[in-house]
């Protein structure tokens, strides 16, 4: 532990940590927007300022603090609570496109470290599955959530680039501005299912209407 508490991460783990949440592990996190995709189209979402809003609120209130309180959870949970956890995890997405990007990520993830170091892993929410691997792999939580957090935003930013007039350093600004958010966002760690509670109504609304959208870049 670092003088002000932090978990310190050996350079096994750090590396560890950075190939699980590199963009070239095989998640397919790039065909996902989150609901960003109508929120473009619909002008909510249309320059750095208002993605950086639009993705605060997805951490804070959305589906980044949710996903912080699995990873930490599923990080302590025992063989049986497990599966209770993702049945959670699955019933939270407030719509088909989520569920289905949260467990074809997870799904992903899972198949890949079971063939890597043959886990006992299931098919499951990712961060349901990103917890899990973390105690598996002698990872701390806490760690692991910041840096999936930002691995999240990072992902959307890439997105936006596709949707609107937003070149790469206006993209990285705001992930940039949005890691204090992450690692604060992170500490949910330490929370319990039973503290889980969304209220990111605007980007659940455009992940509903998204289902609809014709035509479309991303899955979500």
């Amino acid at each position: 532990m670092s003088p002000d508490g932090a978990a310190v991460l050996s350079s096994a783990q750090l590396l560890t940590l950075a190939r699980w949440l590199s963009p070239a592990f095989p998640t397919g996190g790039f065909a996902w927007s989150h609901g960003l995709e109508q929120a473009a189209r619909d002008g909510t979402v249309r320059d750095a300022a208002t993605l950086g809003d639009w993705l605060g609120d997805v951490l804070r209130h959305g589906a980044g603090r949710t996903d912080a309180i699995l990873i930490g959870a599923a990080h302590r949970a025992s063989e049986d609570d497990l599966a209770e956890l993702a049945e959670l995890a699955t019933a939270l997405a407030p719509s088909r496109e989520r569920r289905a990007e949260a467990a074809g990520q997870g799904a992903a993830f899972a198949r890949t470290l079971r063939a890597l170091h043959a886990w006992d892993l299931p098919d499951a929410p990712f961060p349901v599955v990103l917890g899990r691997a973390a105690r598996l792999g002698g990872l701390p939580a806490r760690p692991v959530a910041e840096v999936a957090l930002q691995g999240f935003v990072t992902t959307l930013a890439q997105a936006a680039q596709r949707l609107m007039p937003l070149g790469q350093t206006a993209a990285q600004g705001v992930v940039l501005r949005l890691a204090p958010v992450c690692a604060e966002v992170a500490e949910a760690v330490r929370l319990s299912p039973d503290d889980i509670g969304s209220c990111a109504v605007a980007v659940d609304i455009a992940s509903l209407r998204h289902e609809g959208l014709e035509p479309r870049i991303f899955r979500s």
